[in-house]
């Protein structure tokens, strides 16, 4: 018999997914199946892809169906597993807070804990938070895990750390997002002593400065609005503002929360979308405004970062946009050329491992992320008894 772990990766909408066969031999762990859980309530449904991407399920809730689409999944979650026997599920957790710095088993009251730091990213600790409540009414017997986003950024110097107001709590300070992609990006590209900037660009998206492998600096802070330019989020923005929508425009709270989170960024600018896809692809103004602002965004941020560590050795791109978009890499690397950055552009339109010329100074380089294996890493190391 053997054992196999879940990998789930939650989003607002949707959840990535990756289930993995536990080896007695290195590396540890083997594909078996990875897929995507529609949680929107007009298309709720799945859809499960073997290793090499071949689909091996799919299905969509009919018209009305109040049933959580997780639960539907895990009967064909485990037809497909067969023999292998699901012991452990490990959970992305956006926000860990003060109390959550390295995985955890959730037991006790950690999940409580945790949802007392909704407010802190109010789009996804819900998000995180409502599979871990579904299995366990389903599957009680399995082990759970938290895997923590912020928990990569734990070590920043105070320079970094520390916010420039007065002290409040223990827990106010700037923790930093995308922890569990920035991991397994640094472990892809090796060469620590490479002083690397890795640019997360996706729905959310943030730069983090490497050194020695780790994170000494990022664009993200207390929550995940900070920093760059995103799909839906404002990304940095002055605090006055803020006060005056709420003092003199009589924006409610909640009004103010639906505008950073839901309203702004690349869908505020352009008036069209989220999606970069669909921008790139546009001819009207707003539309270019909107791609214009996030690659002059991105490109500062990274510009920052660089400050950070005295000086940039590699540029790694990561995320959905990142991965994907040569645009959007040549917009940017072009508006910080003035590093030394210089891309070929043919190994650019083909998303190459190494975009950059050779002679270049500083690398640029496109790595795949997959949180859902660092994820299942994290289960392997804290569960070796139970695996």
């Amino acid at each position: 018999m053997t054992k196999a772990i879940l990998a789930l990766n939650a989003g607002s909408s949707s959840i990535k997914f990756a289930a993995y066969r536990v080896d007695r031999e290195y590396p540890g762990l083997s594909l078996i199946c990875r897929g995507l859980l529609d949680r929107h309530a007009s298309s709720a449904g799945f859809t499960i892809k073997d290793a090499v991407g071949k689909i091996l399920d799919q299905a969509q809730s009919a018209s009305g169906d109040q049933t959580d689409p997780m639960s539907s999944l895990l009967p064909q979650l485990q037809r497909i597993l067969g023999k292998d026997v699901l012991t452990a599920v490990g959970h992305r957790i956006v926000h860990g807070g003060a109390r959550f710095s390295a995985p955890i088993l959730i037991q006790g009251d950690v999940l409580q804990q945790l949802d007392a730091l909704t407010p802190l990213a109010p789009l996804h600790q819900p998000a995180c938070l409502a599979p871990i409540r579904v299995l366990q009414r389903a599957r009680p017997e399995l082990a759970q895990v938290a895997c923590f986003d912020t928990a990569f950024h734990r070590d920043m110097p105070s320079v970094y750390k520390r916010l420039p107001i007065p002290d409040i709590r223990d827990d106010i300070h700037r923790y930093g997002f995308h922890g569990l992609s920035f991991e397994y990006v640094a472990a892809q590209i090796g060469d620590p002593q490479k002083r690397t900037v890795i640019a997360h660009l996706g729905n959310g998206s943030s730069v983090c400065a490497l050194q020695n492998g780790r994170s000494i600096n990022t664009s993200m802070s207390l929550t995940p609005l900070d920093g760059l330019m995103m799909a839906t989020r404002s990304g940095a923005i002055d605090p006055g503002l803020l006060l005056y929508l709420l003092e003199s425009k009589g924006l409610s709270t909640q009004e103010l929360k639906d505008l950073l989170y839901r309203e702004s960024g690349l869908v505020g600018v352009s008036g069209v979308s989220s999606d970069m896809r669909t921008l790139l692809s546009a001819s009207d103004q707003r539309s270019r405004l909107a791609v214009d602002q996030f690659c002059a965004r991105a490109a500062e941020y990274i510009a920052v970062m660089a400050v950070s560590l005295g000086g940039l050795d590699r540029l790694v791109f990561t995320g959905g946009i990142g991965e994907n978009s040569s645009q959007v890499r040549s917009e940017i690397c072009y508006r910080i050329r003035w590093l030394g950055i210089e891309l070929e552009e043919i190994e650019n339109e083909r998303s190459s491992s190494t975009i950059s010329r050779p002679r270049c100074q500083i690398k640029v380089q496109v790595v795949p992320t997959d949180e859902e294996a660092m994820i299942a890493k994290h289960i392997l190391l804290l569960l070796p008894s139970r695996l």
